[in-house]
């Protein structure tokens, strides 16, 4: 069976999208997912699977659960591996999880320090996160993709864990 990273997008900001990891948790297991486990409470499942999951039956199970509407982003446990051994920046970094791969990331050049990692966008902000011109939503926009972003821990935390 193959080990799988749901990243949900924009749950549990403040009062708003709530989705409880622990009930989650048994949402994903009464559903047929084995071995769920979450990684803080940003919307981060690990999960085991023998085939690649539905993108589409996880944000659905997420609406009927919790009545949330929220974009599911999958990767394989290869996939954050390559991710983490790839780390572009030394130091402190953010992963923009993309719903699809770019066709092209001229619209962002020149925004902020990034790389593409497979179909991912790993930030660097030498100035610090809160001079960071390209967040998450500007990327949305400049592209045309939902994303979600997460900070270089939570990558390294989730790769321990696959």
């Amino acid at each position: 069976m193959a080990t799988w990273v749901a990243l949900l997008r924009a749950v549990n900001l403040g009062s708003r999208n709530k989705v409880p990891m622990a009930q989650l948790r048994r949402a994903m297991e009464d559903a047929g997912y084995d071995d769920v486990r979450t990684v803080i409470a940003s919307g981060n499942v690990v999960f085991s699977r023998g085939a690649k999951p539905s993108s589409r039956a996880l944000e659905s199970l997420i609406a009927d659960a919790f009545g949330v509407r929220t974009t599911v982003i999958i990767r394989s446990a290869a996939q954050i591996r390559k991710l983490r051994a790839a780390k572009p920046f030394p130091g402190a970094a953010y992963v923009a999880f993309l719903a699809t791969r770019p066709r092209s990331t001229k619209s962002i050049e020149g925004i902020d320090e990034f790389a593409v990692v497979g179909g991912d966008i790993v930030l660097h902000f030498p100035n610090g996160s809160a001079a960071a011109q390209l967040t998450g939503a500007v990327l949305e926009k400049k592209l045309g993709i939902e994303a979600t972003v997460r900070n270089w821990n939570t990558v390294e935390k989730l790769a321990d864990l696959v």
